[in-house]
């Protein structure tokens, strides 16, 4: 690979990375608002709503689709640190908005204080538990999708790609939506319902990324000339 060439994946990836923190982060700020992802959204499973889910779950899917593309293209050591450093940025955006709460709002502000902490006061312990959900599954995700890649020597991506998600998404949202409950955020009677709901969403939207993944690593290997299961090396 050219210098050139190196440069340009490494940009790449940079891009990469900041696709990954912005939906990781803002996942975090916005999960207080829920919806009904279905149309006939009124259907219940043990008496709690089964098409419910909060809106942090839109952006979080896209993490995973990233972790899958550049661990396929930059190898498994580049995606751990994606996700190491999302999650330096999930807790400096915590921080922030701990100190932000704390500042009271002058009387011609447009968000005053009750309003500001309805929205965002819970986000600490939101980011909390979406933390140590992120930390199970996103690991797990990666680890899978190269045990994968290894077993089938870089072919069928679509297999390590669904099979890794899978996993981690049941992960994922067992962890977060169990330990939101826990910590009071959100009631009890909304636990099986969120579960069951969350991982059939995000289990949907894995089938849907499959081939956005297919033709983003086309697009990398014919740029770059990367062979069936050849990685990156920007280390070198």
């Amino acid at each position: 690979m050219t210098p050139k060439s190196r440069k340009e994946a490494y940009r790449i990836y940079i891009y990469l990375g900041a696709l990954f923190i912005t939906s990781l982060v803002v996942s975090n700020l916005i999960f207080q608002k829920f919806f009904f992802w279905y149309p006939f959204g009124d259907v219940t499973v043990f008496g709690a709503p089964l098409f419910e889910i909060s809106v942090g779950v839109l952006p979080y899917p896209i993490t995973f689709l990233i972790t899958d593309l550049i661990s396929e293209i930059y190898g498994r050591k580049k995606a751990n640190q994606i996700v190491t450093t999302g999650i330096f940025a999930s807790f400096f955006s915590m921080g922030i908005i701990l100190v932000s709460n704390l500042v009271p709002a002058i009387s011609s502000s447009p968000v005053g204080d009750e309003v500001f902490s309805n929205v965002f006061a819970l986000s600490p312990l939101a980011v909390l538990a979406s933390m140590l959900a992120y930390l199970c599954a996103q690991y797990v995700d990666i680890a899978i999708y190269h045990f994968w890649k290894r077993l089938t020597k870089g072919k069928y991506l679509w297999l390590r790609n669904n099979f890794s998600t899978f996993l981690s998404q049941i992960i994922d949202t067992t962890t977060v939506v169990g330990l939101l409950c826990i910590f009071g955020v959100i009631p009890w009677k909304m636990f099986q319902g969120l579960i069951i709901s969350g991982v059939i969403f995000k289990i949907f939207i894995a089938f849907l990324d499959t081939p956005f993944l297919y033709l983003f690593v086309y697009i990398f290997r014919k740029r770059f000339n990367l062979a069936v299961g050849e990685e990156i090396d920007l280390d070198t």
